[in-house]
C-alpha cells in the first residue's frame, strides 16, 4: 500500500500558476496526476517513473504543466502555469506499485492507490 497526500490546490485567476505536491510513502513504479471536473470522467494529466524520471503529459497540458520528483522530500510535484478555466477540477495523485512497463502511463487501471484530491479552481 502506498499513502499519497495532495496539497497546494486553491483558487487562481486565468493565467496564474499553482504548484501541487503529492507526498508519497511507500514504493512506487509510476506516479500519475489526474483530474476530474464536475460531470466529467477522471482523466490523466501527467505521469513520472519514480525510478528513472521519465515523464509523460497529455497534449492539453504539455508546455504548461511540469511533473517532477523531489527525492529529498519524497514528493511528486505538478507545477501548473498559464492556468485556464478548463483546468478547474479536483486533482489526484496516484501510485502504480506493481507496474512493469512505461507504456499506458495514464491508464486508470494500472494505479493501485490514490490520494484524497485537492481542488483547483481557475476563475475567468
Amino acid at each position: 500500500q502506498v499513502q499519497l497526500v495532495e496539497s497546494g490546490g486553491g483558487s487562481v485567476q486565468a493565467g496564474g500558476s499553482l504548484r501541487l505536491s503529492c507526498a508519497v510513502s511507500g514504493y512506487t513504479y509510476v506516479v500519475g496526476w489526474f483530474r476530474q471536473a464536475p460531470g466529467k470522467e477522471r482523466e490523466g494529466v501527467a505521469a513520472i517513473s519514480t525510478g528513472g524520471g521519465k515523464t509523460f503529459y497529455v497534449d492539453d497540458v504539455k508546455g504548461r504543466f511540469t511533473i517532477s520528483q523531489d527525492h529529498t522530500k519524497n514528493t511528486v510535484d505538478l507545477q501548473m502555469n498559464s492556468l485556464k478555466p478548463e483546468d478547474t477540477a479536483m486533482y489526484f495523485c496516484a501510485a502504480d506499485r506493481k507496474g512493469t512497463t512505461w507504456a499506458s502511463q495514464l491508464s486508470l487501471q494500472r494505479y493501485d492507490d490514490w490520494g484524497q484530491g485537492t481542488q483547483v479552481t481557475v476563475s475567468t
